[in-house]
Parts: C-alpha cells; structure tokens; sequence
C-alpha cells in the first residue's frame, strides 16, 4: 500500500466528534479548575466531564472487543488526543492513566486475568485504574540488573498470595474520584530483593478496595492543574498469586511497551497544546497594533515567527501518526520512533508556546494569560511520564548502542 496520510470516513468522524466534544464539552475545563485551590478539588470537578466521555465511548475505546470495548487504535486514539488537549490536558491524562493501568493487563494477561479484571470498566466506565510506577526514590532506573537499585516496592510470595510493600508517587488516577483509591492498579515491584531487575521485576495487579492500601497526600503540579498525582502506600497489601502478569522478570518488557504506547499518544497531546498557543497568538497579532499602524501580524519578524511554529507543529504531527501507526502494525514491539516522538514533541512543545509568548509579550507572563497556563501544562512534557533525560534518551541509547541495532529500523520498520 502506498504512503498515505489520508485519513479515512471513519477517522475523519472520530476527528470531528472529538473536536466537537472538546469544544463544547471541554471549553469551560481550564476556568473551572483555575478558580479551585485545592488538587482534589481541581480533579473531581472534571468528573462530569469524564462522565460525558464516557457516554460518547471515549473510553471503551481502551478495551478489547472481545470484552466489550470499541478497541481504538493508539493512531485513532492519537486523532482524539490531540483535539482534547487543544482545550485541556488533564482530562486525557486521566483517560490515559486508565490505559497504563490496564494495557499490561490487556497485553499481557492470560484470559482468566481478563475475564476477572475488564468487565468492571465495561459495566462503568467511570472508573479508574492506575500504574503504579514511580517509587518515592525514584523510577528511571526501574530495569537495573543490581539488586540494590532500581524499583524498592517489593512483594514476597507467602503460600498463594503475594505480599506486596512500598511506596508510590505520581501515581495518576491513584486516588479515584472518592480519595481513597482507584479501583485497580497496576503495581511495579519486584519478587526478590537478592536479585535485579531481569530475574524479578513484575507487574502484579490489584483491587484498589485491598485492605493496606492507603492515599498519603496529594502532589501538586504547576501544569495539569487537574489530573491527580497522589502518594500511595502499599502496607502488607495480600493478592492471589495468580495476579501476577507474567512471571518475575517479564516486567521490564511489560512496563517499556507500556510507556512505548503513553510516548506516542504524548506527541498528539503535544500538537494540541501547540495548535491553542499558535491561534492564541496569532488571533492576538491579527488584532493588535501595539500603538502602531498596523496589525502586529503585517509584520515580516512576527510572520516568519509564525511560519517556523506552524512548520513545527506539523512536523510533530506528522512524527505522531507514524510513530502510533508503527506501534499498532508491530503490536508495541518497534518502540524506538515512538520514544523519539516523546522527546522531539515535547521539547518542541516548549519551544511553540514559548516563541507564542514572545510573539505577545510580558502580557502573556500574567498568571491569568491563556498561553501561561498553556507554557506550565507544556514544562511537565519533557519531564513526566519518563523525563527525556532520565529515562527517554538512556532509552535511545540502549537501543542504538545494541549490536543488531539498525538505523533505517525507526523510518521503515518490517512487521
């Protein structure tokens, strides 16, 4: 088949439902939060929000067919993302943390794990789940093969439960709506603290009504002012044996397919908060003379300006879809181009609302200025979900320092 980006009826109705969603759904999102102090507060005042996406199938979409779901392509799924997050970020942060918490399970579980975990989320689809990932010490070096690094949640195997202990931050979607935890989470941590993390390294799933698991505290971004990241404790928290994914040491695999699948999605969310920041500014140089003669837009410094962010927009855009295309074609094994696109996007990101900014002025700099929230939701991208430092370009380096590395791998992948 030829190269196409054409996209198809039914993609170009997804496009346009979720444009109408977010623009008469999402619109009034960034008011709303922006007046509520607290981080609770700020997330649960989304509910409805969520509620509606859910009722429009927004959600089912990250389920399997066989189970009840719509099974929406991470390219589909990418399509909707970014006209969310041209109107607010958080909602499809919260949608995105469902799916790290339960695309392991998807991918990896066996169909009596399915059969028992799934439904819940068919039968409503309001509730969350969530990857719980990130250790109070630290996660970018989740996969060491020393024992003494790497992922300190632990879980011992006592008759035919797992006992799992540690501690969690940035656990999106971790509290749930009520505060007092999602209903299923994912857990990272490792069988056997004498070993690293290829012998021992698991995913372990867990209701979130498990006696010992409690929210202890609320972090606080600047940016994604409601999406939740709270702390979670696990205290000699007891599961079946048999929710373990895989055995000890396949979580290394699971968890970099997982974060494969969220580094792609973020390009989209990338290039909608772009798309806000470019018709912020340019609708503002359209109109505004600055005390001159004519509109600030007539001018070639300010138009070349914006000719370079729209080149950088549809660039990342373009990265975006294939990156999705080439995940959904080798089922999360070509992970490379995705990876890649997390880190140009969002550093690109970066650049496009700020070079908005300049483009406005100090007037953008007001706490209350459209493109300031839009730079403090752009700030967290390089830095979150694997900082670009810490974890995406040591993954770039792994991946081309391997001896059967090929570099034409990224543009013209085999399946």
């Amino acid at each position: 088949m030829p190269i196409d980006f054409q996209l198809s009826e039914n993609q170009l109705a997804l496009q346009a439902a979720a444009r109408s969603f977010a623009t008469n759904v999402m619109k009034d999102i960034r008011p709303l939060v922006n007046a509520i102090s607290d981080p609770a507060e700020r997330f649960q005042a989304t509910r409805p929000h969520h509620k509606a996406a859910v009722e429009a199938g927004l959600v089912n979409g990250l389920f399997p067919k066989e189970f009840g779901g719509s099974d929406v392509s991470t390219l589909d799924f990418a399509l909707a993302a970014e006209e969310f997050c041209t109107q607010d970020v958080s909602l499809a942060g919260t949608l995105l943390g469902t799916g790290l918490g339960t695309k392991p399970l998807i991918w990896f579980g066996t169909e009596e794990q399915k059969k028992r975990f799934l439904p819940d989320f068919i039968e409503d689809g309001t509730r969350l789940a969530a990857l719980a990932f990130t250790d109070t010490v630290g996660g970018a070096n989740f996969d060491s093969p020393d024992p003494s690094c790497g992922v300190q949640t632990f879980a011992r195997l006592e008759g035919d439960e797992w006992v799992i202990n540690g501690k969690k931050h940035y656990t999106t979607n971790g509290s749930g709506w009520d505060g007092k935890g999602c209903h299923l989470f994912a857990v990272v941590c490792r069988t056997d603290p004498s070993k690293g993390a290829g012998d021992s390294l698991a995913i372990i799933m867990v209701p979130g009504a498990t006696p010992g698991i409690s929210v202890d505290g609320i972090l606080e971004p600047t940016g994604h002012k409601a999406s939740i990241a709270p702390r979670i404790h696990f205290d000699n928290v007891r599961v079946p044996a048999s929710n373990i994914l895989g055995r000890p040491g396949d979580g290394v695999a699971m968890v970099t397919q997982n974060f494969a699948w969220t580094a792609a999605l973020i390009g989209a969310a990338c290039v909608g908060v772009m798309r806000s920041a470019f018709e912020i500014a340019r609708d503002w140089a359209c109109r505004d003379t600055r005390s001159g003669p004519h509109p600030v837009i007539d001018y070639p410094v300010i138009g070349y300006k914006f000719a370079d962010m729209k080149m950088k927009i549809e660039a990342c855009r373009y990265m975006t879809w294939k990156a999705c295309q080439q995940f959904d074609l080798s089922r999360g094994k070509e992970q490379e181009l995705a990876v890649m696109t997390k880190v140009f996007t969002s550093e690109t990101c970066v650049e496009v609302v700020y070079d908005a900014m300049k483009i406005v002025g100090v007037d953008s700099y007001q706490k209350s200025h459209p493109l300031m929230d839009l730079m403090n939701d752009a700030l967290c991208f390089p830095l979150y979900d694997g900082g670009n430092m810490g974890a995406r370009r040591r993954q770039l380096h792994g991946i081309i320092r391997d001896p059967s590395y090929d570099p034409l791998t990224a543009p013209f992948a085999r399946y």
